[in-house]
């Protein structure tokens, strides 16, 4: 099972052929009833610190320019009780720029993706904070439950609950929700966009999806050809392709034409063209994979894209 298990995650994070991964899946349906692709939803990671600037391990966009950092004085680490219908977990949050200044400045709430901790994305997060200039605007960035140093098991209304708590947090310093920016990367795309449909502490102004996915469905239909019920693979039930019809603020979209993992046929543009609101924005990044979307189209560019959309 551990075997199969392995060539499975392979198959779903590679170009091997789809042919040859339901090979795998019926092979696996004929011994057990147990294989699961939950964890390519919630790939977790512990940590018992976060080490930001000094984390040796993987890191997303690991060739960004020192040229983006940002003061250890506007780099605050906190953590909140976040309840989920009774499920209270401790998460941990970073907020770049200064604090006393969320009753006045915008602030990006952004969503990480799937894969481990805040360290891993540690890089962009410190890019979004030069958006516009270095802390024109805030950004906050969650670990959300079960994942780096939060507590408890990661579960699709969980992460909502954390995003939404950490909202909850900025509203108490001062943030309103015309001044509310809410980026999803990838996973992160689905508290992002259910509760831009959706609001509770504060109903973000507008939305940026980089990378999101269509519904787990499509990510199961993507990964194989076997006919056999989405259910048997995953419990996980995310569906931005439907949620993303409830969304009436505008909508900045961006992804890698060469995506890999989230194909951008199949996931993007499927979530780009059900959005119905008044404005929306698309960016295809040609030669752009999953992870360096911001790579590829120069940093600079990506930030002048997420600054434009920010200000109209």
């Amino acid at each position: 099972m551990a075997q199969l298990e392995y060539l499975l995650d392979s198959c779903v994070n590679s170009k091997v052929m789809k042919k040859q991964l339901s090979i795998i899946i019926v092979i696996a349906v004929a011994f057990t009833s147990c294989l699961r692709l939950d964890s390519q939803f919630f790939n977790v990671e512990k940590l018992t610190e976060y080490k930001l600037d000094d984390y040796t391990g993987e890191r997303e966009l690991k060739d960004m320019p020192a040229t983006y950092g940002v003061a250890d004085s506007m780099v605050h680490l906190f953590s909140l009780l976040s309840d989920d219908d009774g499920d209270r977990q401790t998460i941990y949050a970073i907020y770049l720029g200064d604090t006393a200044r969320i009753a006045t400045d915008t602030v990006l709430v952004y969503c990480h993706g799937n894969k481990f901790h805040m360290d891993l994305y540690w890089n962009r997060a410190k890019l979004l904070a030069h958006t516009g200039g270095l802390h024109r605007y805030g950004v906050l960035m969650m670990d959300y439950r079960g994942y780096g140093m939060s507590t408890g098991t990661t579960t699709e209304s969980g992460m909502r609950a954390d995003v939404n708590t950490c909202m909850n947090w900025l509203k108490d310093h001062g943030l309103t929700s015309d001044r509310t920016i809410i980026y999803g990367y990838s996973l992160g795309s689905a508290p992002s966009t259910s509760l831009a449909a959706d609001p509770q502490a504060l109903a973000p102004a507008k939305l940026i999806l980089e990378a999101p996915f269509a519904s787990a469905e499509t990510m199961v239909q993507d990964a194989a050809v076997a006919a056999l019920p989405v259910s048997y693979f995953t419990n996980v039930e995310l569906d931005n392709a439907e949620t993303i019809k409830r969304v009436e603020q505008p909508l900045c979209w961006i992804h890698g034409i060469n995506d890999d993992f989230l194909r951008i046929d199949t996931h993007g543009e499927v979530v780009y063209f059900n959005h119905t609101g008044a404005f929306k924005e698309a960016h295809r990044i040609p030669e752009a994979v999953h992870n360096n979307v911001p790579a590829v189209m120069g940093y600079d560019t990506y930030l002048s894209v997420v600054g434009e959309f920010v200000r109209k």
